[in-house]
């Protein structure tokens, strides 16, 4: 009787042990376990001249002392331009594929691209996805689309990645044979490096890319009123047209020469333009002249401790302010600053000047010495002039606008001879032509002798220069 009841009294605890066991061992299967992966991403680095495909492959591993088994996907599903085999199978969906203990399985992708579709993205990207349990993991997917020049940032970390293309004492040339596109950070120009771009250059960015001038280097942008330069994102497709940042922006920092921007158009950035000293003040400037920056999520141009000089642009469409101008020195003509930004409320004027500056970790002040003359500064907020100036001890600011045609309503005596709250009668705002419209109170009232003879289109100015980047005709 006793033994009997010792045996039952077993089997009881031992059934228990079992169930323990099985129920610990569903839940890291099923619920914690991670898979392996050989490569976080798959790259195929072949640019293609003709229509062609490439294969390459992955392994997944399961690294534990039981068999699992996993759903592996493409995130794109039927939609998208690359191919998979798993185990032999073709397809884009795969459930239940069973990893043996301490075993791995293939995954072979393939990539078919046709580089002479203008319908094919630069850059073709996608995923490998593998779930198992409540783990969802994945494995990056990039192909180069249309036959271009690829730059894939190799260096850095975190959000400031870059490669360089422009070595000290190296000059770099950039044609316009075929586009360039960035991708996984910036392409940076070193110290003392020089890059210069011929005009009908298209350079497309990545999410997230940017270009990088490094304190002492130089650039040498110079298009012409035919063949600007283009900065973009490579996003083609015209859906992507108010995307305002697929891609982060042009950063410029101190130099000896002066940096040179001349008939470029910025588009669809984060922010388009930042010239920024990182440590001193040096005597090149940066220049931009006969320029469109517009469509930004940011500013348009950001100015922090830089000189910049800046003649016949449009600065429009920019979620934040159109210039931010924080120490330095800053000298603009003829510009035309028009801010009708509907994406988001807007909070910031479209032009913004001050004496100091916070980075996100130091307070900055120095002087500034603004002056802007012939120029529009318009847009939807009741005030598009923000002045602030810090009463710190040894810092001053000089703002002057001259022969501007500006709305603002503060009184401010920075004001020489402007006109005040006058609609400058663009053509039409919504389609960013921000050209004047017969009767404009901005035509025939600019400043004389300023040495500009040409507009923002490359014709001639008349013997009464109108206000703005644009003379009426």
């Amino acid at each position: 009787m006793n033994m009997k009841k010792s045996v039952a009294l077993y089997i009881v605890l031992a059934l228990a042990a079992i169930m323990g066991l099985t129920s610990c061992h569903k839940d890291i299967s099923d619920e914690n376990a991670k898979v392996e992966f050989s490569t976080s991403q798959v790259t195929f680095d072949t640019v293609f001249t003709t229509i062609g495909s490439a294969t390459k492959n992955f392994r997944i591993y399961n690294p534990y002392n039981f068999d699992i088994k996993v759903d592996i996907d493409l995130a794109r599903g039927s939609q998208s331009q690359f191919s998979i085999n798993v185990d032999g199978q073709s397809g884009c969906s795969f459930d239940d594929v069973e990893i043996p203990a301490k075993d791995s399985i293939f995954v072979h992708v393939k990539v078919n691209v046709n580089p002479n579709d203008q319908n094919t993205p630069f850059l073709i990207t996608d995923s490998v996805i593998c779930r198992h349990g409540t783990s969802v993991q994945d494995v990056d997917l990039l192909a180069y689309g249309q036959n271009a020049n690829f730059i894939v940032a190799d260096a850095g970390s975190g959000s400031l990645r870059y490669k360089i293309i422009a070595h000290e004492h190296e000059t770099v040339h950039w044609t316009n044979e075929k586009p360039y596109v960035i991708y996984g950070g910036f392409a940076a120009v070193d110290s003392l490096g020089t890059l210069i771009i011929d005009p009908g250059t298209k350079i497309y960015f990545h999410h997230g890319a940017g270009l990088w001038i490094y304190r002492y280097g130089n650039i040498q942008a110079i298009g012409t009123p035919d063949a600007p330069i283009e900065f973009r994102g490579d996003q083609l497709s015209s859906w992507f047209s108010t995307d305002y940042a697929q891609w982060d922006r042009i950063w410029v920092n101190e130099g000896i020469r002066d940096n040179l921007f001349e008939y470029v158009e910025i588009t669809n950035a984060f922010i388009g333009l930042q010239a920024e000293s990182l440590s001193e003040a040096l005597p090149g400037k940066t220049i931009v002249r006969n320029s469109i920056i517009h469509n930004t999520y940011n500013s348009g141009i950001l100015g922090r401790g830089c000189r910049l000089t800046m003649e016949n642009c449009q600065v429009s469409n920019n979620g934040a302010c159109g210039l931010q101008l924080q120490i330095g020195e800053y000298d603009l003509k003829h510009l035309t600053v028009a801010n009708y930004f509907s994406q988001s409320v807007r909070k910031n004027p479209a032009v913004y000047v001050s004496n100091t500056y916070n980075d996100g970790v130091y307070d900055y002040i120095g002087n500034t010495d603004f002056y802007m003359v012939n120029s529009i500064v318009y847009g939807l907020m009741e005030d598009e002039v923000g002045l602030y100036e810090t009463n710190a001890q040894g810092v001053s600011q000089s703002a002057v606008f001259e022969k501007c045609l500006v709305k603002g309503i503060s009184a401010l005596p920075n004001y020489v001879d402007c006109i005040r709250n006058q609609d400058p009668l663009f053509t039409a705002t919504t389609a960013q032509d921000y050209k004047l419209q017969s009767g404009s109170p901005a035509i025939d009232a600019g400043k004389l002798g300023l040495g500009i003879t040409i507009d923002l289109q490359g014709e001639p100015r008349d013997a009464l220069p109108d206000i703005g980047a644009y003379e009426f005709r």
